[in-house]
């Protein structure tokens, strides 16, 4: 809990040191007025600032300027605070539980990192206000707490953004600086021990200048018995504006989960189907050791946002940031069932010891250059940019046997962990670098809206394999990528809209000894939809079909006489799907979110010829959700407000030979708030709202890679929380 009272201390010391320069400023307001100051993101709404309700209307995730979502010729999705703060999200991947095409917490309960399928892909890259963050290998992961918005890009979008994964990007926006003050605090209690608090406030200090820092603690226990969580998070920011055509903002971040979660790796027997003579393992049931288990996670990040109009018609932006991880684990891992000799029930599962650290540097940095001019009717945005990456890994993990461990009966302890020596089966220093210069254009016929955009990349990557086997690896790659779009926006508010893009990702994965270096992935997608956003309206629909292929996959499988992942480069992949979105504040009081997704995705190439033909393991062909709320405003309901979800997850192929399923779900929310300052004005601002989320506590398998790595699913989780605006 130290972290937690760090948090609590400092959180206190911010309090009354913004309540002393409210008073300051409120004391002299006589002798000095104080100028407006020019923060980017205020009045209207803008692509990287706050979003009113759900439905937001401005976007840079898929055009890195501030264009409306409505006439961008791509499908973005974007995550409000609001919605956050209402389902009460508690990590990046359960914020998008909502959003169409997207398959969160597909490993269950365990979610270390955020990982997520979209469009039938997994490992989505994660950004940071547009500056790449993590990817596959990396365990950044930031607080939802600490964001105002989080966006997602589907498909290929490497001409802004260089190697990704074609299923797409999530864009994570941070809380930046506001013009008018903000204060927030809030106090959360729930089940399993669950205990928060959360701190946002945000000021002017002059005329040029403005601040806001927001700082999470969370303690919880986790699904399985003597798994927590624990964590504290700080992120300050300023926002330096001394004219309106000029503005630099520069945003820190700390994050320290001295327990950051755990990862449980179950078979498919107990889980998907009973275990003959037993039944089901229990949800609860914890296969490491509590004296041996340990996730721990620290970051730190620094970096700025800087903007200045050289002229009325072009602008100059850079945006850079140095991030920092440090991960360590230790965990007994799940091997092989076998035999209780007292009940003849496979109860008796065998572990290994394994363990290790990582830690990443990573920098990045985005040139741009805006500019807009008109050539006849033609309304031209061009923009040009040069961007580059450079991350550094070093990584350590090691393996031993250690005893088995009685499902049914569940004993911990007994030997030594101290002296426990793993054997290190991975050792290895990695530095990948990529370079981008890149060329947009967006223009505007009246209501014909045209893109298009070629990028060109040069990367690198070194691997160092300190084991005696020495598989060094040394290659460098480059690639052409390019898109293409039209949208026509009837008056309406019906705009249809095709486009075409394409994506390259070099591999990061040691190839096996021998094997030559692994060839970049490459994709491309056809799109064709439909928006519909009337004007003057709080609604976006969206309807899309995509047809999605990608090239030379990279693919892993455990060796268990080499004791780790073998990767090889197994062909390819074909995606094709629809995607129907719905965001609609219908009346002031009513407030919508609904979405369903089809996708049919098959292996068209691989180097074990019994995938070919088959569906990749862990994609759910259907998945549909809907949430609305309901506020009232009069009468001796006023100040009420009740909310609700459906999640449906459909059935996927529980491995890549397809020889079994994971059944389909249905999981149910429920939110209820009431602010008090409808009965009290001396209230204001005061609210308390308590979501129930899994309401039925649906025992459910999220998800299986193999037969021998599945994940169950969170289970009923009920929190209350106290907040205080002002």
């Amino acid at each position: 809990m130290a972290g937690y009272r760090i948090g609590l201390l400092a959180a206190a010391s911010i309090i009354a040191l913004n309540a002393a320069m409210a008073q300051e400023q409120t004391g002299s307001q006589e002798d000095t007025e104080l100028k407006p100051i020019v923060i980017r993101g205020e009045g209207a709404e803008k692509g990287t600032g706050p979003v009113e309700g759900y439905v937001a209307k401005q976007s840079t995730a898929g055009t890195k300027t501030d264009t409306p979502i409505a006439r961008t010729p791509q499908s973005v999705s974007v995550v409000s605070k609001d919605q956050i703060q209402d389902q009460h999200a508690q990590s990046v991947a359960e914020a998008l539980r909502y959003t169409p095409g997207v398959f969160t917490e597909y490993r269950g309960a365990s979610n270390l990192r955020d990982e997520l399928f979209v469009r039938g892909f997994y490992y989505v890259p994660k950004y940071l206000d547009g500056l790449f963050l993590a990817s596959d290998l990396s365990y950044a992961k930031i607080d939802p707490y600490l964001l105002e918005r989080v966006e997602l890009l589907s498909g290929p979008s490497s001409i802004l953004y260089g190697q990704a994964n074609p299923g797409g990007v999530v864009n994570m926006v941070s809380k930046k600086p506001t013009e008018t003050p903000l204060h927030e605090v809030e106090f959360s209690f729930g089940t399993d021990r669950y205990f928060s608090a959360g701190l946002d406030i945000g000021n002017r200090i002059d005329d040029t200048l403005a601040y806001r820092i927001a700082i999470s603690g969370l303690s919880r226990d986790l699904q399985e018995d003597y798994a927590e969580q624990r964590s504290f998070a700080i992120a300050p920011s300023i926002t330096w504006a001394p004219d309106e055509g000029t503005s630099l903002t520069v945003l820190g971040g700390y994050q320290n989960e001295p327990d950051a979660g755990f990862r449980n790796f179950l078979d498919a027997a107990g889980t998907v189907y009973p275990i003959a003579g037993f039944g089901y393992v229990p949800r609860d049931f914890f296969v490491s050791d509590p004296d041996f288990e340990r996730a721990e996670r620290e970051q730190a990040w620094i970096g700025y946002q800087f903007e200045h109009e050289l002229t009325d018609d072009i602008t100059f932006r850079q945006n850079a940031r140095y991030h920092w991880v440090d991960w360590l684990h230790h965990t007994l891992v799940y091997g092989s069932a076998s035999a209780d000799p007292a009940t003849g029930a496979n109860t008796i599962v065998s572990r290994s010891a394994s363990g290790g650290t990582e830690t990443w540097h990573q920098f990045t940095i985005d040139n741009q250059v805006e500019a807009r001019f008109e050539t006849g009717a033609a309304q031209h945005t061009l923009l040009g940019g040069l961007d580059f990456q450079y991350r550094h890994r070093d990584y350590q993990w090691g393996r031993t046997s250690v005893p088995s461990i009685n499902i049914a009966d569940p004993q911990y302890g007994g030997f030594d962990y101290d002296s426990l020596v793993l054997t290190t089966t991975s050792l290895q220093e990695l530095k990948a670098w990529q370079t981008g210069i890149y060329l947009q254009d967006q223009v505007e016929i009246g209501r014909l809206n045209l893109l298009a955009g070629i990028r060109y990349d040069w990367a690198g990557t070194d691997i160092d394999d300190r084991l005696a086997t020495n598989n060094d690896q040394s290659y460098d790659d480059g690639a052409f990528t390019w898109r293409a779009g039209a949208l026509y926006a009837f008056d309406n508010g019906i705009a249809p809209y095709v486009s075409y893009a394409t994506s390259f990702e070099p591999a990061l994965y040691t190839p096996p000894a021998g094997a030559g270096a692994f060839s970049p992935t490459m994709a491309e997608q056809f799109e064709v939809g439909v928006k519909y956003a009337p004007e003057g309206g709080n609604i976006l629909l969206t309807a899309a079909y995509y047809d999605l292929t990608q090239n030379d996959v990279v693919s892993g499988t455990w060796d268990s006489a080499l004791d780790q992942t073998v990767y090889s480069q197994i062909g390819k992949i074909h995606n094709r799907g629809l995607e129907l979105s719905a965001r609609a504040e219908i009346t002031s009081n009513l407030s919508l979110i609904a979405g369903y997704s089809y996708i049919d995705s098959e292996v068209k190439e691989s180097v074990d010829t019994s995938e070919v033909g088959k569906t990749p393991a862990r994609i759910p062909r259907h998945q549909a959700s809907l949430w609305a709320t309901y506020g009232f405003d009069q009468g001796a309901l006023d100040g009420l407000t009740v909310g609700g979800g459906i999640r449906y997850i459909g059935s996927s192929w529980g491995n890549g030979g397809n020889t079994f399923k994971v059944d389909d779900v249905t999981l149910f929310d429920a939110m209820v708030s009431y602010d008090f300052g409808a009965a009290n004005p001396d209230w204001e601002g005061l609210s308390l709202q308590v979501n129930v989320k899994n309401i039925g506590d649906e025992r459910y398998v999220a998800s299986c890679a193999t037969a021998y790595a599945c994940f169950y699913g969170e289970g009923r989780s009920i929190v209350a929380t106290l907040k205080k605006r002002w």
